[in-house]
């Protein structure tokens, strides 16, 4: 019976039709290694089925690719509080693995034993992961770091209290209204730093490495709620009808109401990218165009046009979620992301690749030598690791 039930969860996981206990309880029977034939056996099925569109992969690909996600799977369900994080890990690799996401100029990610790979990166020392820590500038002036030594009250002024939460929130309370409250704060993260914020009227921000949130003290000036964004945010907007929500980046305005949204904003991308998760968002520039978004959609704001397409949710908040996920991503974005959550600089040398796409995930909180073995593992390029610097060749 338990060889029917899987094959059953199977079919609703790839039919995108299976709730939230059945992927779990689809996971779970995955992570049994008594399980392993029955799951050999659906994932054979999955590949025929991909194989009658379009095989990019031969024989021996495919074998190597379900030997290693199996062994993957079990070597992350063996580790001390990780059973959520393997059910992400897994769902990515089913993906990756028998649907075929990664294949782009005849690359792809996979775990194997193939020693050339593994040692197609070079490197004098690892680079940690980034953290959660964030630099808070008061109106007055004043600086306080917030790291994760850091907890409790931060800092009091005209009337409004800042705090931290100790699962790493700092929290924006206005406890006096009466109280004259003008200037600006400023949350900025540097890169390899991330943070999160919850504004006074239960606003959720998360905040990406190299990117900056600007709010007035008071918050809500002139019946608008309004912050200033640069590089990334993640938004859980408090629904509040009399006073819109608008986030300005350098190119934009976005203004809502109550909703989720992703703005990707850096300076060094071509162009800004908004991604709507729930509700509703008008997307404006400086142009005075227009376009409103639908869950799922994102708009891209480059060379003064707007232009809207579906979106991939789940790839846009990766970092929100500790994660890399790359969809066919170009590679120079690919490192660019990279660069900023290790906080390291990218030197490309002439034979470095120019027109690659990747796809794939890794954790965020490995080592930048775990997610540069995977891409090198394409065969198409290289790395060596120098101090800060990391230099890419072919």
């Amino acid at each position: 019976m338990q060889d029917v039930r899987l094959n059953i969860l199977f079919k609703k996981y790839f039919d995108k039709t299976a709730n939230q206990q059945e992927r779990e309880e689809l996971f779970l029977l995955v992570s049994t290694v008594e399980n392993r034939e029955n799951i050999e056996h659906e994932m054979e099925l999955h590949w025929v089925n991909f194989n009658a569109i379009n095989n990019p992969f031969s024989v021996q690909d495919k074998s190597a690719m379900i030997e290693n996600m199996l062994h993957f799977i079990g070597e992350e369900a063996v580790k001390p509080n990780k059973q959520v994080k393997t059910y992400k890990l897994f769902l990515k690799w089913v993906v990756a693995a028998s649907i075929a996401i990664v294949v782009m100029f005849g690359s792809y990610f996979y775990y194997n034993n193939d020693k050339q790979s593994t040692d197609a990166v070079a490197y004098e020392q690892d680079i940690a992961p980034g953290k959660n820590v964030a630099t808070l500038t008061l109106a007055n002036g004043q600086k306080i770091l917030v790291n994760n030594a850091l907890s409790g009250n931060i800092a009091m002024q005209s009337g409004v209290k800042i705090s931290k939460t100790p699962d790493g929130q700092i929290v924006y309370e206005i406890m006096d209204n009466g109280a004259k409250n003008s200037g600006y704060n400023t949350l900025s993260t540097s890169r390899g730093e991330q943070t999160q914020l919850r504004l006074p009227d239960g606003t959720l921000v998360f905040l990406n490495a190299a990117s900056s949130l600007k709010y007035p003290v008071s918050f809500v000036e002139k019946g608008k709620r309004q912050v200033f964004l640069t590089g990334e945010g993640y938004f859980e907007v408090a629904k509040d009808r009399l006073h819109p929500f608008i986030v300005k980046t350098a190119r934009q305005e976005v203004r809502v109401l109550g909703t989720h949204f992703n703005i990707n904003a850096y300076e060094d991308e071509a162009a800004t990218k908004t991604t709507l998760l729930e509700g509703s968002v008008l997307i404006s520039n400086s142009n005075h165009s227009q376009k409103v978004l639908k869950p799922g959609e994102q708009s891209v704001l480059d060379a003064g046009l707007i232009q809207v397409a579906p979106a991939d949710v789940e790839e846009v908040t990766d970092w929100k979620n500790g994660e890399f996920i790359f969809g066919g991503d170009d590679f120079r974005t690919v490192m660019r992301k990279i660069g900023r959550w290790y906080n390291i600089e990218v030197i490309y040398e002439p034979s470095a690749p120019v027109n690659l796409q990747l796809g794939g995930f890794s954790s965020r909180s490995r080592n930048i030598s775990t997610v540069l073995k995977m891409i090198a593992k394409t065969g198409e390029v290289h790395f060596r690791i120098e101090g800060q610097k990391v230099f890419v060749s072919k």
